[in-house]
């Protein structure tokens, strides 16, 4: 398959999800906790099943030999040399609040390793995607490249969680010590935030509990834009767990510091 023919297909997994998806947005629609109630509220509803199912179909009918790995209706063909991870709805209690910190994220591993991301926000008409070596973003004003911003130090940094609740006890004080050093906090955006980090306008995002399908497809926008993206112990980011993605080398390595303080 070309390059050209790739990025088309990605682009319809994201216009296709998006139509399935967007009907809902600011509407009336059902609510499930998956958690059942034995942990934080965990919401899912229609618009997740409707637009992971949408892709999974042309995934399958595209590349029927390629691996799936989705947030609603699990895993297919996991050992295959290219695996496809899907969130359709990242930020889903933001979405049913009606705010537009959501995205669809879209993401293309081989051999385990994330080779494409791509995140889509239909609402604000905007999707971030990257390979590892470049990043773009194409939105209402069209494409633009995108490159993180080079801080360097935690004084001057603008950090990023979901929220500081969603931590255990010894990680909630681990990342109070980054907060505690950081210029500027902000909580809620989920995905949308690494995008922001990307496209240079937040320096710092650390998470804890995180899914593969919450990260893997933004690992390649984020790389892509010249930052970095590990777990707390700096290894590779692909399997979830506790995250810290940083625009650059030095951030990176001062927010580890203090995360394992």
């Amino acid at each position: 398959m070309s390059v050209v023919d790739f990025a088309r297909f990605v682009d319809e997994l994201a216009t296709q999800s998006g139509q399935a998806i967007l009907p809902f947005f600011r509407a009336a629609f059902a609510t499930e906790d998956k958690a059942a109630g034995h942990a934080a509220f965990d919401p899912v509803t229609e618009a997740d099943r409707a637009g992971e199912a949408v892709m999974r179909r042309l995934i399958k009918r595209s590349f029927p030999d390629h691996g799936i790995l989705g947030e609603e209706f699990g895993t297919e063909n996991p050992d295959a040399e290219y695996v496809w991870v899907l969130d359709p709805i990242d930020g889903t209690r933001a979405f049913i609040a009606g705010l537009p910190t959501w995205g669809t994220l879209i993401g293309l591993t081989r051999g385990g390793v994330p080779c494409y991301g791509l995140m889509n926000q239909p609402f604000t008409g905007e999707r971030f995607y990257g390979d590892g070596e470049a990043a773009h973003c194409l939105g209402p004003h069209g494409i633009r490249r995108l490159r993180t911003r080079r801080k360097g130090e935690l004084s001057e940094a603008i950090l990023h969680t979901t929220d500081p609740r969603l931590f255990g006890p010894g990680d909630r004080e681990a990342y109070g010590r980054v907060e505690a050093a950081t210029r500027l906090a902000r909580y809620g955006a989920d995905c949308y935030a690494y995008a922001m980090l990307a496209a240079g306008h937040i320096d710092l995002v650390v998470e804890a509990g995180l899914k593969p399908y919450d990260i893997v497809a933004m690992i390649p926008v984020i790389e892509g834009a010249g930052g970095i993206v590990t777990t707390w112990e700096g290894e590779p980011a692909a399997k979830g767990g506790r995250i810290v993605a940083a625009g650059d080398k030095r951030l990176h390595e001062a927010a580890l510091a203090l995360l394992n303080g």
